[in-house]
């Protein structure tokens, strides 16, 4: 049987957020597994360790269409990368038409809804990763940057339009529309046979938008954290906030919540708002980013991880990477962080955008009986069934060969 043949299509080809971390971690664990893997990315640089495992890369060498000096053409560019599609079916075209799977992990900031077409074109089974929801909707996030609240409007329907909710400005938000008309009248997201999903959360909120031919598919995303054993003193340590500062995270809910607490909130990251928050909560311990060995340590050595976001988060790895370091989490109970939490056994759900829920969490982990008892239950409960990259390897591997399997059988009936 001929050798399995993944294409992996994302925009970066190195570590610049959570998708491409994922997308490249991947590719790793599956050439080490034995999958012949080609990465196939817009934006350099390259990370090094693709070519070290023997990975084919094909970088386009292009900007990241918010980092391009010329605005016309990346807005042009992001509606459609004819470069992207054009070298796209040129590396599909010399790949074996058997055993071959694509598998899209991002598109919005370089690739476009242009490598639909030359992926449909070769009939191979190509997969998606919902990291976020670009797919269906046009700012990604089910979400109004302005009201920093859940969307409730169709995509695309008048009132969509007519409603500012982008994190910039009204005429980008009227771009990323047109985008997503220019993806829907290209069949875009019909080129998928197979869409995998992160949360049982994310289901619940495509349920009305997934084309009802794709198959449906769970991944866990990779946790690297190592098994340090149960912590010896839980009951010490901050109220911690790692992730990107910006509004739909939700750290001014944190802070504002710990303030009527008590407590002082601790925050490792940056972003646009950490001026702000610094300006509105002097209190507050700003730490600025850290590498993930020291975001990690943080974690471990804290009373208690806060997963306070506004949005529909796809994933929450903060939630599982505490867990795994026996700290337990408060989430939001709207965010996917919810489901790497037994609430009132690992860690606690709050009413998402509620500050007095939140609060009333963090007074309730102040008692050291019962963090001690919940430290204990997240570590022992996470290493029970850890997502160990290890774990999500195998998975994508039973989901190609559902894909292959798919694949055959359609191929059967069309020659009936």
């Amino acid at each position: 049987m001929p050798k399995l043949t993944v294409v992996i299509c994302v925009d970066h080809a190195h570590v610049n957020g959570g998708q491409a971390k994922v997308a490249i971690d991947s590719a790793l664990g599956l050439a080490q597994a034995g999958t012949r893997v080609t990465f196939f990315s817009a934006c350099g640089p390259i990370d090094p360790r693709l070519a070290e495992a023997g990975i084919e890369t094909v970088c386009l060498g292009q900007r990241d269409i918010l980092d391009d000096p010329s605005r016309l053409a990346a807005a042009g560019r992001g509606l459609w990368n004819a470069a992207a599609a054009r070298a796209l079916g040129a590396t599909l075209a010399r790949l074996p038409r058997s055993q071959t799977i694509v598998h899209v992990h991002g598109w919005a900031k370089a690739l476009s809804p242009a490598i639909g077409r030359p992926i449909r074109a070769s009939g191979l089974p190509a997969a998606y990763t919902m990291h976020e929801y670009f797919l269906h909707c046009p700012n990604g996030g089910f979400y109004n940057f302005q009201k920093n609240e859940v969307c409730p409007l169709i995509p695309l329907s008048a009132a969509c339009w007519a409603t500012h909710c982008d994190s910039r400005n009204y005429p980008i938000k009227l771009w990323r529309n047109a985008r997503l008309l220019v993806a829907g009248r290209a069949r875009f997201a019909e080129t998928f046979s197979d869409i995998i999903l992160l949360s049982d959360l994310q289901e619940k909120v495509l349920q009305t938008c997934l084309p009802r031919t794709a198959r449906l598919h769970r991944v866990t995303n990779p946790v690297d954290v190592a098994p340090l054993g149960p912590k010896n003193d839980p009951q010490s340590g901050d109220f911690l906030f790692v992730g990107r500062l910006s509004p739909e995270k939700g750290p001014f809910l944190f802070a504002e919540a710990a303030r009527r607490a008590g407590v002082t909130p601790v925050f490792i990251g940056d972003g646009s708002i950490a001026g702000a928050l610094r300006a509105r909560f002097p209190q507050a311990r700003l730490l600025g980013w850290r590498d993930p060995a020291e975001a990690r340590a943080a974690m471990r050595a804290a009373r208690a991880l806060v997963f306070p976001s506004l949005w529909h988060e796809t994933f929450g790895l903060a939630a599982f990477e505490a867990a795994a370091l026996g700290t337990p989490a408060i989430v939001a109970d709207g965010c996917a962080a919810r489901e790497a939490v037994t609430h009132e056994a690992t860690g606690l759900w709050f009413r998402s955008g509620d500050v007095d829920s939140l609060a009333s969490a963090i007074r309730a982990l102040r008692n050291d009986a019962v963090i001690a008892d919940m430290s204990h239950r997240a570590y022992d409960a996470y290493w029970a069934a850890p997502a160990t990259p290890a774990r999500h390897v195998a998975e994508t591997l039973a989901v190609y060969e559902k894909m292959l399997a798919g694949a055959a059988i359609d191929a059967g009936e069309k020659l009936r």
